[in-house]
């Protein structure tokens, strides 16, 4: 689950947590007291969330910050590299600021054809489609993949995007436990219309990496698509970064679909399915968020093109992430923390309570670290922990100072 989620989850494939009673009855009328109430339960959640310290703010960094980084999705350092932001602003010099319109009508430029081709060539797909963000892409393939009569088994530490797409599919959705193919295997047992199995590829909050091979067999031996949300693996897992699919040998065939951002290893925004030629005809025609959704925006599209581009020049930038994960781990975990092992560039470090977690967090942001914070509700299994990004532009020595903070500043040190 995203550390921004605001309400805890549904259980997958119901109806959403109602929201708080009203504080006051709604009364009717013109006066000033009916006005007021119309958003009165607003004032009882915001006091709910007040006391579970659940509170969330936003803090608009400057252009320049004196923190490091240790919290942002940066994994290759290419959000400022200046062949990165020359390729987006000439994108937008050449194309305009924005896309003009939907994809269907307007928002469709050579530029955005140019970067699905060469999407889909890198990560080893038949096709690619670029939406304006990568929860729309999740959205996007789960609802258009999952019709009536149809079957989803999603896995349960699946992303908010996944979840949402899963409660507004057509088809009945199965959680199945976390990592388990044994369990989507017994899901899918005795279904026998379109089924789709869906999960992250590398989990969010604990960095954990899916046993993609096992479940396509399991999916295999029931007829039924794989679909993999790649948003941590593309750029950091696979030969060059070319992502978890790529990884495990799953990239291009026919009943595998993969979607990713272009928010993160890329340095960008947007995101993208890839999968067979038929499956992104069928998007094209059928899924909401690309269809009545704003194209992405020029800059956007040249932004991560030449990101994409870079990376196929320097493939070193996917191992150089795995390495200084590891080394986060390695000295977290020799200095007493527990910290799960991390598969590509995500790493958890569990904290004893919410509140020593942002305690925690807000210490390493006094001494200079900006670290990610999940808690619950954001967090399936009600554990909280700091959520390190390890960035392939780190040094030696940042990476050291980074562990030193966190072990300075860590609860009973």
């Amino acid at each position: 689950m995203h550390q921004d989620d605001p309400v805890p989850p549904a259980p997958r494939g119901g109806p959403p947590p109602p929201y708080d009673a009203p504080a006051e009855p709604v009364a009717t009328g013109r006066d000033t007291g009916a006005r007021t109430a119309a958003f009165g339960w607003i004032d009882t959640a915001r006091e709910q969330r007040r006391r579970a310290g659940l509170v969330r703010t936003l803090r608009p960094r400057p252009v320049e910050s004196p923190l490091l980084d240790l919290a942002s999705n940066d994994y290759l350092g290419l959000a400022r590299h200046p062949e990165v932001t020359r390729g987006a602003a000439q994108a937008a010099h050449r194309w305009g600021a924005g896309a003009t319109g939907s994809r269907l009508v307007s928002g469709s430029t050579e530029l955005h054809a140019r970067l699905e081709a060469e999407l889909a060539d890198f990560c080893g797909f038949e096709a690619a489609l670029v939406l304006s963000s990568g929860y729309a892409a999740n959205l996007a393939a789960v609802t258009a993949l999952g019709g009536h009569g149809g079957l989803i088994v999603s896995d349960a530490g699946n992303h908010a995007s996944l979840i949402d797409g899963c409660r507004l599919a057509k088809a009945r959705t199965v959680v199945a436990p976390h990592a388990d193919p044994d369990a989507v295997r017994k899901s899918l047992d005795g279904h026998d219309g379109p089924a789709l199995a869906v999960t992250d590829a590398v989990f969010s909050v604990d960095g954990d990496a899916a046993p993609l091979r096992s479940l396509a067999d399991a999916c295999r031996a029931h007829g039924a698509a794989l679909l993999v949300d790649d948003a941590h693996g593309l750029g950091v897992l696979g030969d060059g970064g070319r992502g978890t699919p790529h990884a495990a040998g799953l990239a291009g065939d026919a009943d595998v679909v993969a979607t990713a951002t272009l928010s993160k290893s890329l340095g960008s925004q947007g995101g993208v399915v890839l999968g067979p030629a038929r499956v992104i005809e069928h998007l094209v025609n059928t899924a909401r968020t690309f269809i009545f959704d704003t194209g992405l925006a020029p800059a956007a599209a040249g932004g991560a093109r030449t990101a994409l581009r870079l990376l196929r020049r320097e493939p070193e930038r996917a191992s150089r992430a795995r390495e200084v994960a590891d080394e986060l781990y390695e000295r977290l975990t020799a200095g007493g923390l527990t910290v799960a092992r991390p598969d590509a560039a995500v790493v958890s470090v569990r904290a004893p309570s919410p509140e020593q977690a942002v305690r925690w967090a807000a210490d390493c942001r006094d001494a200079g670290l900006l670290v990610g914070c999940f808690r619950p509700p954001s967090v399936p299994d009600g554990i909280s922990r700091l959520r390190l990004t390890a960035r392939a532009d780190l040094t030696a020595r940042q990476t050291r100072e980074a562990v030193r903070t966190i072990l300075r500043t860590a609860p009973g040190a």
